[in-house]
C-alpha cells in the first residue's frame, strides 16, 4: 500500500470517527481511564519536576512538551492501550463490516 493510499484511508477513518461522534466518546473514555490509573498525576508530577529542576524562567512550553511526550506515552498502562485499540477495531469492524 502506498503512502498516499494509507493517508486516504486514515483520513476516511478519521472523518467517520468524527461524524459518528465515536472519536469524542473514545477520547472521553480514554481521559477517564488515564485519570483512574493515575497517569495524569504522574505526568503532572513530571512536569513540576522539570520546571523545578530548570527553573520556570528557563523552560518554554515547547521544550516541556517535547520532553514530556515520550515519557508520558511510556507511562500509559498496556491495559489502557489494549482497550483503546479494541474500541477502534470494534468501530472499524462495524463501520466497514470486516474482520480486523
Amino acid at each position: 500500500m502506498s503512502k498516499e493510499q494509507n493517508h486516504r484511508i486514515q483520513n476516511s477513518i478519521k472523518v467517520k470517527l468524527i461524524e459518528t461522534g465515536e472519536r469524542d466518546r473514545m477520547r472521553q473514555n480514554l481521559q477517564l481511564k488515564l485519570i483512574e490509573c493515575g497517569w495524569t498525576n504522574q505526568v503532572s508530577a513530571q512536569c513540576r519536576e522539570i520546571i523545578k529542576n530548570r527553573g520556570v524562567e528557563n523552560v518554554s512550553l515547547d521544550e516541556l512538551v517535547e520532553e514530556l511526550i515520550p515519557k508520558s506515552q511510556s507511562l500509559v498502562p498496556n491495559q489502557v492501550k489494549k482497550e483503546l485499540l479494541e474500541s477502534i477495531r470494534s468501530f472499524l469492524s462495524k463501520q466497514y463490516e470486516c474482520d480486523i
